[in-house]
């Protein structure tokens, strides 16, 4: 109830006190908001929306009414859509449903002309909630697998642990679309250790196997979706896969560079452990190596690595990123942090059995926390811009919000629905009303959009206030932009800001006025790699104007 009345007092007086808007747009800097397309795939209706940052719809990637979100899509470079679903009545009565599960796996064309479909949906598995997509087109997929309480028995799990009678442990699918076959796979199943009964598999000492999966480690009284894994990311140059386990508020990640044979055990892989959890972070309880004081992650979604459209010199790059969704009891939050990833042993750091970090020192969260806790139980989504903000979703709200570093609001927008419904301009939306489970910005020039018709095409809520955006978004100066740059003297990275809302072109040229860097700027910063410059003075060109002198002082 209290987040509720939050919920409609935020919706009612908008931020600055100006806001008309209850839903669609809400509020927009575009000098300070990251400029880009943001992709949307609602609950409770079948289609995938490319929003601009006015809120107005500039692609849709349609479906059949009976289909429903199952619960991700992801847009590729060559224009195609990845996305899942799932038909919106076989949930209860298919042999194996919890929240979030899926079907299907479609690739299809910008004009949605559908190229390849996986299904998995019978008595022994099902596709859930988040695939990821590997560079070479192969697409990872989580999936339930069943086994019956005689296999759980013998697997170890104590027997007033199985109050359905069942158990769904995970697995990891690999497919590849243009073979149409499994080409990889992992399952949990391979990977338990168990301390209750001596005469059955996988007996030994929990916390002495550290890199192995508790069995009678249970938070759902005993449900057979014991894990409910609900994303799942690859990192190409680790060659790395991470999952979320909001049941034990945990991340895993897994070496990806084994064979199938290797997956199944705990031997082989790059980091020589097989398919054991070569890293693993949230809560130590989780292997019997602490206490609920020592947890960190509570329930948290959309567990990454923080490397779409990054630059390797952003801060951010590399660095793990999650919405941690119920680490207070009216709030959320984002954590990022590094691992303890060593290149140069091809492994993750331990420290006697447990793995850093053991506390976040980066925890964001809303900045109005008076007018509106942003908090949601489940869903949501968290990611990290080429310009240093964040844009994050909290999903049972359906509230998408960018935050500068600083922490200060550039964008807003409320997914416009009322369960299968159509939002009308104006409506006072409930919770879980419009379930939004992650939203995505991409950059305006990702290279998808190239010739592709990118023009305003309507909106998703009825009744729209059609000027709103007109009325928030600037007129730029064409003069030179004011800049800032820090620091300066530097020696190996800047931070350029400046004050316009268009994509800008960068140069830093030395005093002969020879170009030594190039970059587009996009959203009024960019984190600029300076380490290979020599020692000198340069100037800073913001389209073809000069703005700003910079030392380097290596």
């Amino acid at each position: 109830m209290k987040n509720l009345m939050y919920l409609v007092l935020f919706l009612m007086i908008g931020f600055w006190g100006s806001s008309q808007n209850t839903v669609g747009l809400l509020s927009y800097d575009d000098t300070r908001s990251y400029q880009g397309y943001t992709l949307i795939y609602p609950h409770n209706q079948p289609n995938v929306y490319l929003l601009d940052n006015c809120g107005e719809i500039v692609h849709t990637w349609t479906d059949e009414d009976n289909f429903r979100p199952g619960n991700t899509a992801y847009l590729l470079e060559d224009g195609r859509l990845i996305k899942t679903k799932r038909d919106k009545d076989a949930t209860a009565s298919n042999p194996i449903w919890a929240g979030g599960g899926g079907a299907i796996v479609e690739v299809r064309t910008w004009d949605n002309e559908l190229l390849q479909s996986f299904e998995l949906n019978n008595e022994d598995a099902r596709l859930h909630h988040d695939i990821a997509v590997t560079p070479e087109g192969t697409v990872l997929m989580i999936a339930w697998e069943h086994k019956t309480k005689e296999e759980a028995i013998e697997a170890g799990r104590d027997t007033a642990l199985l109050t359905q009678d069942q158990l769904w442990p995970e697995m990891i699918l690999e497919w590849d679309p243009e073979l149409d076959s499994i080409v990889w796979e992992w399952h949990v199943w391979d990977h338990l250790v168990q301390d209750f009964d001596s005469t059955k598999e996988n007996f030994g000492v929990v916390e002495d196997n550290f890199r192995k999966i508790n069995i009678n480690y249970d938070t759902s009284d005993g449900a057979a979706d014991w894990l409910h894994a609900n994303a799942l990311d690859f990192n190409p140059s680790l060659n790395q896969i991470m999952i979320s386990v909001p049941t034990f508020s945990e991340l895993w990640v897994i070496d990806h560079s084994t064979t199938v044979e290797q997956a199944a055990s705990s031997q082989g892989g790059i980091s020589k452990h097989g398919g054991d959890i070569i890293y693993r972070v949230g809560n130590l309880a989780a292997y019997n190596k602490g206490t609920e004081d020592d947890q960190i992650l509570f329930y948290q979604h959309d567990t990454h690595w923080a490397n779409d459209f990054l630059d390797e010199s952003d801060p951010n790059y590399g660095k793990i990123v999650c919405f941690n969704n119920r680490i207070g009891t009216d709030y959320s939050s984002v954590e990022i942090f590094e691992s303890t990833w060593s290149m140069y042993d091809s492994d993750y750091e331990d420290f006697q059995g447990t793995f850093p970090p053991f506390e976040f020192t980066n925890t964001i969260t809303h900045p109005d926390t008076a007018a509106f806790a942003f908090h949601s139980t489940g869903l949501s989504s968290a990611q990290f811009l080429p310009n240093g903000n964040l844009l994050t979703c909290s999903g049972r709200q359906g509230y998408i919000v960018e935050l500068t570093p600083t922490n200060q609001i550039v964008w807003e927008y409320v997914t416009p629905r009322i369960g299968v419904n159509p939002a009308t301009q104006g409506d006072t939306l409930q919770l879980n009303n419009n379930l939004t489970f992650r939203a995505f910005r991409y950059p305006i020039d990702y290279i998808a959009f190239d010739g592709k018709d990118l023009s305003p095409k309507g909106f998703l809520e009825l009744e729209p206030n059609e000027e709103w955006c007109d009325r928030l978004v600037s007129v730029d100066n064409p003069e030179i932009p004011i800049s800032r740059i820090y620091p300066n003297p530097a020696t190996d990275m800047v931070h350029l800001t400046w004050d316009t809302g268009k994509i800008i072109d960068i140069e830093i040229v030395d005093i002969l006025g020879r170009t030594r860097l190039k970059a587009k700027g996009n959203g009024g910063m960019k984190y600029l790699d300076i380490s290979s410059l020599e020692t000198n003075v340069y100037f800073i060109r913001i389209d073809g104007m000069t703005a700003n002198k910079l030392v380097v002082a290596n």
